[in-house]
């Protein structure tokens, strides 16, 4: 045989000064144990530490802002309203890009919401009238007054004339038995 064994012999044997490891060759695997926790620890210490930088980043620069969307609310006065950022404040729909700021931040006249009204206004906040081309905000809806100027504002949903409108004939007629809608 042309083979050269160093530390050894044809047959494999060690060579009396050589050290072998327990158990022989053999049974090493590429990945002893005690490497293999050494990088499963390492691995976990560094998976925590992203972590924590990731939350300390975000401690410091703040969450992410939430993408604008208005949403609905009922105001003190039982009426649709605009909900503020802030989660808490629901202002009167009506008050919704009139010129003046009435949530914290501003948010109610922001200009995505106010650049074409009634078009960039969600729909919760806008209410039709009769003619098509005329609107209102939805909080003017059944209030007493006749907003639209056709008093369908003042309409109920099947068309049959408001209670206020009631009220306000029964008023204005001083006991005459003729009246508009039903009692």
């Amino acid at each position: 045989m042309n083979k050269i064994f160093p530390q050894g012999d044809a047959n494999g044997s060690a060579a009396a000064g050589s050290k072998a490891l327990p158990g022989g060759e053999a049974d090493c695997s590429p990945c002893c144990c005690s490497r293999r926790g050494a990088c499963l620890s390492a691995f976990l210490m560094l998976l925590l530490t992203a972590l924590a930088a990731l939350i300390a980043l975000v401690a410091i620069l703040g969450p992410p802002p939430r993408t604008p969307g208005a949403q609905a609310c009922v105001t003190q006065t039982n009426r649709t309203g605009f909900l503020c950022n802030d989660r808490s404040s629901c202002i009167p729909a009506s008050s919704v890009c009139d010129g003046v700021r009435a949530c914290a931040h501003g948010e109610d006249e922001e200009e995505a919401l106010c650049r074409a009204v009634p078009q960039s206004l969600p729909g919760f906040l806008v209410a039709h009238c009769g003619d098509p081309a005329s609107w209102i905000y939805s909080d003017q809806m059944c209030d007493g007054i006749n907003n639209c100027g056709d008093c369908s504002d003042e309409l109920s949903p099947d068309g049959n004339v408001g209670m206020n409108e009631i009220k306000a004939y029964k008023i204005l007629s001083f006991g005459l038995h003729s009246a508009v809608g039903k009692y």
